[in-house]
């Protein structure tokens, strides 16, 4: 099994980043949902309870003792949401190490089944953060369900405007391969090598999701998901990065994930061929720290804005429009890039799903074609116009939001959609907020909830 990955809202991030800084040391109860997933453990944080003043009886640079006062209050709190409690605390002063002392693996061993009998979960863990000489965040960890056998703490994901990955402490870096020379030289070496730690998901395999495949495989990604239901036409050979003609009749995303081989024969590379409406698929792209939406049906995204919100993945979701008339004459080329974060309007909130079209989308033809027949469910619509140029500049907008957000170098507040008007050759973006109450409304208390019945919260096709 790999490491367990914590994935952290910004903000939480943020003032764990300030407490490591501190003068003494500082302890939290961090509340988690724990998405158990094929090979992998996701930690999704969900609310960060302080140790009050008067949860301590002493508190110092070198160590800190803690009263039942400063942690039951978030357990019983913990219960209520349904969430796993981690033991978190720091270990301060630039260049400290985050490893455990002797002293921490004894309050492990006290607090581990009251956390588990008063949360009522089966889970119980413990992080120790630090800040190196850099002042940069390091930590070390590990969770463990019951009696089993304790999971590392292996990567630290923070999400929100800004996307951070930091690997625990003690984890080798490795050489830097003369191929990322240009890439380093552009960001660096820490963001090259986070790039290459990244598990992205990839929607949609034709003309946006190719050519995000195809760029994010140069940057240094080294593992991709590909998801795509069809098989490779003829038709899909002008915008299909690395298809050729003795491909078409093979699945799309097989086709692509050969590409990507290519280019990076050591990259994990795996396929799914099925839609994200289906809910093993939908799974799959849970165990994700970054999707890239790259289909365009209006159910897809459905599940899409509900992943982003549930699982705290980041989704860059891609729109292509060319708009013409019957003897072909282009009236308008727009393209769109929506980021979906902590914080941001989802693709519903921002009226970018066409509802009646996704109920559409998830009915049989023969129930499909009969309603719309009677008036009561729209048809759907054919096969709509496509150029590789634009499906390649909008790939390129969504790959440099990904890049922007780790690097950083953007305006702020940071915009949530980019609109590319290639017609009238101008570039915009915005912001919008949830709707109150909405499942991306940080209010609605639906960020990280993770593996819940329904899944994601909503109903199925069998």
């Amino acid at each position: 099994m790999r490491d367990a990955t914590l994935v952290l809202p910004l903000r939480l991030h943020a003032e764990l980043e300030a407490a490591a800084s501190a003068s003494a040391e500082v302890g939290f109860v961090l509340l988690v949902s724990v998405a158990e997933q094929t090979g992998a453990v996701r930690l999704l944080g969900r609310e960060l309870h302080p140790v009050p003043d008067r949860g301590y009886l002493s508190r110092d640079i070198d160590g800190m003792t803690v009263t039942p006062t400063g942690y039951l209050a978030a357990l019983a709190r913990a219960e209520i949401l349904g969430a796993a409690a981690l033991w978190v605390h720091t270990h301060p002063g630039p260049g400290s190490s985050p490893r455990p002392s002797d002293k921490d693996a004894q309050v492990d061993r006290q607090l581990a089944d009251t956390f588990r009998i008063r949360t009522g979960q089966p889970w119980y863990g413990a992080v120790v953060f630090a800040t190196d000489q850099e002042t940069r965040l390091t930590f070390s960890g590990h969770v463990q369900r019951d009696a089993g056998k304790p999971i590392p703490v292996g990567r630290l994901w923070a999400v929100g405007d800004r996307l951070s990955l930091t690997m625990s402490s003690g984890t080798y870096a490795g050489e830097m391969h003369a191929m990322w020379d240009r890439n380093v030289r552009a960001f660096g070496a820490d963001l090259q090598r986070a790039l290459g730690e990244l598990h992205v998901s990839i929607v949609g395999c034709g003309g946006t999701g190719s050519a995000v495949a195809e760029q994010v495989s140069r940057l240094g990604v080294r593992h991709l998901h590909l998801i795509d239901p069809d098989a490779l036409s003829e038709s899909n050979l002008t915008r299909m990065y690395g298809s050729t003609p003795a491909d078409v009749g093979r699945p799309k995303a097989e086709v692509l994930a050969a590409h990507v081989r290519r280019i990076a024969p050591d990259a994990t590379v795996t396929t799914t061929v099925g839609m994200l409406t289906m809910e093993p698929v939908a799974r799959q792209a849970a165990a994700s720290d970054v999707i890239f939406g790259c289909t365009d049906d209006n159910a897809g995204r459905l599940v899409l804005s509900r992943l982003a919100a549930y699982y705290l993945t980041p989704v860059f979701d891609c729109g292509v429009l060319i708009s013409s008339t019957s003897a072909g004459l282009i009236t308008g080329i727009d393209g769109r890039v929506t980021v979906m974060t902590p914080g941001q309007g989802c693709l519903v909130c921002r009226d970018r799903v066409d509802m009646q079209r996704a109920a559409s989308e998830l009915m049989t033809p023969a129930e499909r074609n009969r309603l719309a027949a009677e008036g009561y469910a729209p048809g759907l619509p054919g096969i709509e116009p496509a150029v590789i140029t634009y499906t390649t500049l909008v790939a390129a907008l969504a790959v440099g939001e990904l890049l922007e957000r780790l690097i950083g170098y953007g305006p702020v507040p940071v915009p949530g959609e980019i609109l590319a008007r290639c017609h009238d050759r101008e570039l915009s973006g915005n912001i919008a907020k949830p709707r109150a109450g909405h499942y991306c409304d940080p209010a609605a208390e639906q960020f990280g909830r993770g593996d819940i019945s329904p899944f994601l919260g909503q109903t199925w096709p069998a």
